[in-house]
């Protein structure tokens, strides 16, 4: 299981961090966009959590994923289905 902030690690590390977000501070909720995530660097978040935890996680899937709350729910339930 990934926690939010293994999460808020790898965004950081793939993706940066857009000035003025404080990753830090409650953004469970806060959708991708609002964050300065796009959809390729939510791509990128992806697939540095399957090189680094083993888990793939379904383009189709990903792509209806808005929130890093909704993110950590997707790689959760795809680590539990594959273990």
């Amino acid at each position: 299981m990934i926690t939010e902030a293994d999460l808020k690690r790898i965004m950081r590390e793939g993706a940066g961090q857009s000035e003025g977000i404080d990753l830090d501070g409650d953004t469970v909720g806060v959708p991708f966009g609002e964050l300065g995530y796009d959809s390729l660097a939510v791509m990128e978040t992806a697939g540095r959590i399957e090189r680094e935890f083993g888990v793939r996680i379904p383009d189709d899937a990903l792509s209806i994923t808005r929130t890093p709350g909704e993110f950590l729910v997707l790689v959760n339930r795809a680590m539990a289905e594959a273990a």
